[in-house]
């Protein structure tokens, strides 16, 4: 395996690092415009342990290509992001293969702070069929960040999915192989009054079952949803069918959801 630095224009390394189960990248200079981090020599069909900077807390990601490409984030792209991310002139960037524990634990199944809105081949993955105004604070994948800060918007850490108003918005989180869940949490933003919130909705799995939600309370807490039979072989679930509640705000979003299970024994 091996991490490298370079700018997409000229594909000289900037810096460079490799190992076979684990790599370790500290490299001294300054991010521009145009640099990418790249993760190569991955075995597909395995899981890794990803960190792309000191700020940004680890990611455990199932892959199924041999190269992650991480355009490293600029301007308005890392407004969603720890202001200490990717700044300064020294750097510490990390990947080894997952262990055995780590895999089979019960976990959040959803979350990825590795996740990028172009992602290829990582997963877990959060998309949606709307991003208000295309702005990366309110991209899909803040809502797998692992950051639960719901009481304003905008900005790190307050990044959340925004829906542009949309009525039809909806959010698909893949996981790129099966998996077994039985809980979902939802973290709705609570700016209050800036924002509203949904008082209902609608989860729909990969086997094409359904599972209807009710989040009548107004709060930036947790509305947690245990499943009556635990869904086997899941390989995405989406939230959909958002409904607001009688509010003059027009500003509903989510800040997090939580997937929680193991991975498929079937």
């Amino acid at each position: 395996m091996q991490i490298q630095v370079y700018n997409d224009w000229d594909h000289v390394p900037k810096a460079l690092e490799q190992g076979t189960d684990q790599v370790v990248l500290a490299w001294d200079g300054e991010y521009r415009k145009g640099d990418v981090i790249e993760f190569d020599g991955l075995e597909p069909g395995h899981f890794y342990v990803v960190r792309a900077d000191a700020a940004l807390d680890e990611a455990l990601v199932y892959v199924t290509c041999e190269t992650i490409l991480y355009p490293v984030p600029f301007y308005e792209k890392k407004t969603s992001y720890n202001p200490l991310c990717f700044f300064g002139n020294r750097h510490y960037l990390t990947i080894r293969r997952a262990q055995p524990y780590e895999i089979g634990r019960y976990r959040n199944l959803a979350l990825n702070p590795f996740d990028q809105h172009e992602a290829c081949g990582v997963w877990p993955h959060a998309s949606a069929n709307v991003e208000t105004r295309g702005e990366a604070v309110f991209a899909a994948r803040n809502a797998i960040d692992g950051v639960l800060a719901t009481k304003c918007h905008g900005e790190w850490p307050y990044e959340s999915w925004g829906i542009n108003r949309q009525d039809d918005a909806a959010l698909t989180l893949e996981f790129g192989r099966p998996v077994d869940i039985d809980e979902i949490r939802l973290y709705t933003r609570a700016d209050f009054p800036h924002d509203n919130w949904w008082v209902s909705g609608k989860l729909v799995f990969t086997d094409g079952s359904e599972m209807t939600l009710n989040m009548e309370k107004k709060t930036g807490e947790p509305h947690c949803f245990s499943l009556e039979e635990a869904k086997c072989g899941i390989t995405w679930v989406r939230l959909q069918e958002l409904v607001k509640a009688d509010d003059p705000s027009p500003f509903p979003a989510l800040t997090q959801i939580e997937v929680y299970g193991t991975e498929s024994m079937g």
